[in-house]
């Protein structure tokens, strides 16, 4: 498997996978007109040819038969083209000593405060290559490339993770609070964000602080948690140093993540190497590996040993990045423990 940047040549491929993703992943709509725009202007990006406002670094996971089976991305830049909303949960205090009443009410207040920040979008993995290495090589090989043009990217990198909804894709946060504004099915306002269309966001949501008591409970269990699916690439991102810091999604409550780019495990800890081919080992751990290049970007998980400033791999490995003993490469471990 490889990590490289999307091409033209696989938008059949990204619809057919956009159309598997089900509710949740605004970003990856099932629309073909919106998609081929997207493909090439991530083609623009990865050449060059976008400022940070409008970057998007789109990446495909691909097999070694050429197939695309996976896709990820990451966004230059929130909010410098348009407002970038979030609701921050708070507190607002009540109290009377007269009645000895007092009142701690969590309060969503819709900020644009993640404004500026890179952010990790678009992840999604058939459903029938979700074993092995294959996940984490493509949510992690974006902080390589992170690591490798750190120039291109914010001093901070935020997820939004998919909220709660149920099996018919309906969430109890939107049917609390969203629908007395927006008058459609969530899935609607989530195709809507999808597309590029977010104005309405600005024109219809309510700009006041929202006490969350006036929420059903179903809402307010789910505020800042996430879907069961999406629960593995939270851990993950966890432990690369990613955390919680009170800011949710308007639309279905999800928590956005965040952290500083330059303390993310793997960007901090990667290291640039010299390649070797060789046999590593039987015993030898598992490296995220980056060919150093933009346009022509290659990445992937592999077997591979460290040896005084170089990185010993086998010759496939070495053929999926397109390089040759001698070639420097950017490397590091898979997790914190190899």
């Amino acid at each position: 498997m490889i990590v490289r940047p999307v091409r033209s040549t696989d938008l059949p491929a990204l619809f057919q996978l956009a159309r598997s993703t089900g509710a949740g992943l605004t970003t990856l709509p099932a629309n073909e007109e919106r998609l081929a725009h997207r493909v090439g202007w991530a083609e623009k990006t990865f050449q060059g040819c976008a400022e940070r406002a409008d970057a998007d670094y789109l990446f495909v996971l691909e097999n070694d038969n050429g197939e695309v089976v996976g896709i990820s991305a990451v966004a230059g830049a929130v909010g410098l083209r348009e407002p970038w909303y979030n609701y921050r949960v708070g507190l607002t205090v009540s109290a009377s000593q007269e009645l000895n009443i007092h009142r701690q009410i969590p309060t969503l207040f819709l900020a644009n405060d993640l404004t500026g920040n890179s952010e990790l979008c678009s992840l999604f993995l058939r459903s029938d290559q979700r074993s092995g290495l294959n996940g984490r090589l493509l949510s992690k090989a974006r902080f390589l490339f992170i690591a490798e043009f750190r120039e291109l990217f914010g001093d901070k990198v935020i997820a939004e993770m998919r909220g709660m909804s149920d099996d018919q894709g309906r969430s109890p946060f939107w049917e609390s609070l969203g629908r007395h504004f927006f008058k459609m099915e969530f899935s609607q306002a989530d195709y809507l964000t999808g597309v590029g269309n977010k104005a309405f966001i600005a024109e219809l949501m309510p700009k006041f602080p929202l006490y969350t008591c006036f929420l059903s409970e179903d809402a307010r269990n789910i505020i800042g948690r996430v879907h069961p699916d999406t629960e593995p690439a939270l851990a993950m991102l966890k432990g690369e140093g990613f955390s919680y810091q009170g800011y949710v999604d308007i639309f279905d409550a999800g928590p956005a993540i965040e952290a500083e780019t330059a303390k993310i495990r793997a960007v901090h800890d990667s290291q640039v190497l010299v390649l070797a081919i060789g046999t590593p080992g039987d015993d030898a751990p598992q490296f995220l590996i980056h060919n150093r290049k933009r346009e022509e970007c290659r990445i992937t998980a592999a077997s591979a040993r460290l040896a005084a400033g170089t990185l010993v791999v086998d010759a496939q490995t070495a053929k999926r990045l397109q390089l040759s003993a001698g070639d420097q490469v950017r490397a590091v471990a898979v997790s914190a423990r190899g």
